[in-house]
């Protein structure tokens, strides 16, 4: 690890370049507490460039330390994606150890879990980035090494200002050589409690799809609008969503307001999905490109029914409007004239 470190020297921040732009970690610039440390945000000069930053202190008290420092800073270093978040620099000085990041402007997905205004289209788009993101960390074919997340969460997935989803939280992933990239790695579990893979906490071995049971967690929370750690220990959601999809009760524990909003057919395709990452035995659950290809059709389906919404308001509005206008868009909707009903007919651009 010595020899990677010294590349990284063009990483290097002076310490006093961070204080500056965090305002000598004031109160007014704190974010929030992590598992790694306090977080701030801050602007910091860099290249001539004012840019907007978050700096994560390392405490050791919480029970990380030199390796989860070097390992994010090396994962980032070597990862390009934009679905993940991007590494500014670090700084290794005074014993201050401190990982800087681009600011999300919106902040983490956990922020959002219990809030409907935060739509069903809005949650689908996010998952599907992440999605991409988990795939990119996979099984990246110009790498010769796989990463093993290990501590996928909600408040792990970051949201910048145009609601891109950015996959966070490194210092816990490790690589596998590429080529033995399915085979079981014997590790320590690590990671929050409610979204860790029970099976690899059982026997402490990790593969990708322990990443998979990671987000299926998300997932539910993301289906729910109810978050994965609450006050109410009697609770476990991934026990809850198990059993509701079973008995197909899904709709007694959806957020009313988020439900409304919900294509039947998307809710479907999402929730067989998300059930079918949490199953226990890892070698059942779907890879990543299976994930990708159902989250995308989930939220096909979603636009179709928000592009139908929004033309029938339309038409509502003005009966006369001509269908032509939103003819020819990503989803082609189609009138039956001598029924008056609205059709919707899949076709990708290929533009």
């Amino acid at each position: 690890m010595s020899s990677s470190i010294q590349n990284l020297d063009h990483l290097k921040i002076p310490l006093e370049d961070i204080l500056e732009a965090t305002n000598n970690f004031s109160d007014e610039n704190f974010i929030r507490q992590g598992g790694f440390g306090k977080i701030y945000k801050g602007q910091l000069k860099l290249s001539g460039e004012l840019i907007n930053i978050v700096a994560r202190r390392l405490d050791t008290k919480y029970g990380q330390g030199n390796k989860q420092f070097w390992t994010e800073i090396l994962m980032l270093s070597k990862l390009e994606h934009d679905n993940l978040v991007s590494l500014v620099g670090f700084c290794d000085e005074k014993n201050e150890k401190i990982v800087i990041n681009k600011y999300a402007a919106r902040g983490s997905l956990d922020s959002y879990i219990t809030d409907p205004n935060f739509t069903w289209g809005k949650r689908l788009h996010t998952c599907v980035g992440i999605a991409h993101a988990l795939s990119y960390i996979h099984y990246d074919e110009k790498r010769d090494f796989s990463i093993i997340h290990r501590n996928i969460k909600s408040s792990k997935i970051l949201l910048d200002y145009f609601w891109v989803p950015k996959l966070s939280g490194f210092n816990l992933s490790m690589t596998t050589v590429a080529s033995q990239r399915d085979q079981i790695c014997i590790e320590d579990a690590c990671g929050t409690i409610e979204y860790v893979d029970p099976t690899y906490v059982k026997t402490g071995g990790v593969t990708h799809k322990s990443d998979i049971y990671s987000f299926a967690v998300v997932l539910f929370e993301v289906l729910f609008g109810k978050k994965a750690i609450t006050d109410k220990i009697d609770i476990k959601l991934t026990n809850e969503a198990k059993s509701r999809y079973e008995k197909e009760q899904l709709d007694d524990w959806i957020n009313p307001d988020l439900r409304k909003q919900m294509d039947g057919e998307s809710l479907k395709i999402f929730s067989k999905l998300a059930y079918d990452c949490l199953n226990e035995h890892r070698a059942r659950r779907p890879n990543i490109d299976q994930v990708i290809l159902k989250l995308e059709k989930a939220l096909d389906l979603q636009r179709l029914q928000t592009e139908g919404a929004m033309y029938l308001q339309r038409l509502g509005a003005n009966p006369m409007l001509d269908v032509r206008a939103l003819e020819g868009t990503s989803s082609d909707l189609k009138i039956d004239r001598s029924s008056n009903q609205l059709h919707y007919r899949f076709s990708r651009s290929t533009g």
